[in-house]
């Protein structure tokens, strides 16, 4: 279990945008932090009111949008466009290829966000979207699917073998996970405190998971987390 600390990610910070990025991605490139098995991109992002991305490419990747805090609003060149709130998550499948912008959708406060991007389980997809709401009751005490390529239930469709999970516990709550032989997990924590095998591990910290089979998931603190299982 390689554990790599807050203070370890890579921080980017401008006028508009405070970004996290644990992975290589845009300016940051470390030859040895480029993938986790088919997860590219890991950004934690806080946009400020009224900023965003333009209108800018994909092509071949998953891309699972996880809103924390506030409204992120989208449009992209399929027609498509609207907002993701906090607890939505968007799965866009770049497939052949999409271009779309995402703005801050309010003009007073900033919006918290999680950006990952999968690798896809094969090349050419047509591009598509969904999206769906989470209610902080239905992850609370418990892992909640809400992406997935393996028929979670309830969870929107990921074109890969993998499965995200994300959990708010309460001091004293626990949740457990198995990973089948093979398989490996990316696990993060968002806000708060936990200890994750036994592991102490506060907001920003991640964990990079192979050969375990159990993961035990405490909370000290009330926290929020997301787990990742993949191949």
């Amino acid at each position: 279990m390689q554990v790599i600390k807050a203070k370890d990610r890579f921080h980017l910070e401008s006028d508009w945008l405070s970004a996290y990025w644990l992975f290589s991605f845009d300016r940051y490139y470390d030859p040895n932090n480029v993938t986790f098995g088919p997860l590219r991109v890991f950004n934690h992002d806080t946009v400020k009111d009224g900023a965003g991305f333009p209108t800018h490419p994909h092509r071949e990747m998953e891309i699972v949008t996880y809103v924390l805090e506030g409204a992120l609003r989208h449009k992209d060149s399929t027609g498509g466009a609207g907002l993701i709130r906090a607890g939505e998550v968007q799965r866009m499948t770049a497939g052949t290829g999409v271009a779309h912008s995402e703005f801050n959708a309010s003009e007073k406060d900033a919006v918290r966000l999680l950006q990952m991007w999968v690798l896809p389980e094969r090349a050419g997809l047509a591009p598509s979207y969904e999206q769906k709401q989470f209610t902080s009751e239905q992850r609370t005490g418990a892992l909640l699917p809400i992406a997935s390529g393996q028929d979670a239930p309830g969870a929107v469709k990921v074109h890969q073998d993998v499965t995200f999970y994300v959990s708010r516990l309460r001091a004293g709550d626990s949740v457990e996970h198995e990973l089948k032989p093979g398989r490996r997990a990316f696990f993060y924590v968002i806000d708060g405190e936990v200890a994750l095998n036994g592991e102490k591990l506060s907001a920003g910290d991640q964990a990079r998971i192979t050969d375990v089979t159990k993961l035990e998931i405490a909370g000290d603190h009330q926290s929020e987390i997301i787990l990742i299982d993949l191949p």
